[in-house]
């Protein structure tokens, strides 16, 4: 595998605490790949050590072929969780100086901010100073400052926090076009939707360890099917069929009618789920198999307990 990033062992004690044990992944060359886990599960963590910011207790980085340096980190991009900008600036000039920071000219620094706010919708505020934006607003013109200078590796931590669902779609393809002109793009975050739709790998931590590393199929197909289904009235499917081995939960009413969830393990597939419903006369107006999702693989990888700390 051709690799862009290969981490190997990675650990990172504070005194007595563990942030990050005995981490391994491998980053492929233009891919896009995630690091997804709930809040303190240590992302932000191993993203820092990934760029220099923090040094391993323990653990090798291999980044771009080689040891992390200033003149490796010269071809990464790189959004940090905590965002900053210097206020007094201007979009243009912001974008501008962090592309200088890493050896692009000024002339062309300049060039390209103007051409990154233009394609990005934000041509007219580029004289707009970043103490007057909004906090969303800023937030995109930092991370055009991270690719400013057209890095080969793109490192996000939590890039959609604090954007509305609009932007939110507007980064994903951001990332889905850096991906399409040949660079590897890693990024954090705990809302699995954004890797579903985007990622070929996905690295699931919880607790500072690996749970999972591997593509996104691989991850659904740990997780159990499921079927939604509808009863007319009154109806309690769950106390009906939990005595038949079948775990369904409550999902909420709709248009007058109960809606469940069922989930199809333990040798209880679809087939079996609705000949059992057939069997006890539920009024059914409606059966669905529905594809699992990455959010039910992360419960089947990490437990509930783990599962609801990342959706809070």
């Amino acid at each position: 595998m051709d690799e862009a990033l290969a981490a190997e062992g990675l650990v990172k004690r504070y005194g007595a605490r563990t942030a990050v044990e005995d981490l391994s992944f491998r980053v492929p060359r233009g891919s896009i790949y995630g690091v997804l886990g709930p809040n303190g599960a240590g992302k932000s963590t191993t993203l820092r050590m990934l760029v220099g910011v923090l040094r391993p207790t323990a653990g090798s980085i291999t980044l771009l072929g080689g040891p992390v340096s200033r003149q490796t980190l010269r071809r990464v991009g790189y959004l940090p969780e905590e965002r900053g900008l210097y206020r007094s600036m201007s979009a243009r000039s912001a974008i501008a100086y962090l592309a200088r920071l890493k050896g692009t000219p000024s002339r062309v620094a300049y060039k390209r901010a103007d051409q990154l706010l233009t394609d990005h919708g934000l041509g007219k505020f580029r004289r707009k100073k970043i103490k007057t934006m909004s906090k969303g607003m800023a937030q995109k013109v930092q991370v055009l400052g991270a690719i400013a200078h057209e890095p080969d590796f793109i490192i996000f931590d939590e890039p959609f926090s604090g954007l509305d669902p609009v932007n939110q779609r507007v980064l994903e393809d951001t990332i889905r076009a850096q991906a399409a002109a040949g660079r590897t793009i890693l990024f954090s975050t705990h809302v699995m939707e954004h890797a579903e739709r985007l990622c070929d790998r996905i690295l699931l931590i919880a607790q500072g360890s690996k749970a999972f590393e591997g593509t996104v199929p691989e991850a659904l197909a740990l997780a159990p099917s499921v079927a939604m289904l509808e009863t007319e009235g009154d109806y309690d499917l769950a106390a009906v069929l939990g005595p038949r081995g079948f775990n369904i939960s409550f999902d909420g009413e709709e248009h007058g009618n109960k809606r469940w969830r069922a989930k199809l393990e333990n040798g209880h597939g679809a087939r079996q789920l609705l000949q059992a419903c057939v069997e006890v006369g539920a009024p059914l107006s409606l059966f669905e198999p529905a594809r699992a999702s990455l959010h039910e693989a992360f419960v089947a990888l990490v437990g509930d307990k783990a599962a609801v700390r990342a959706a809070e």
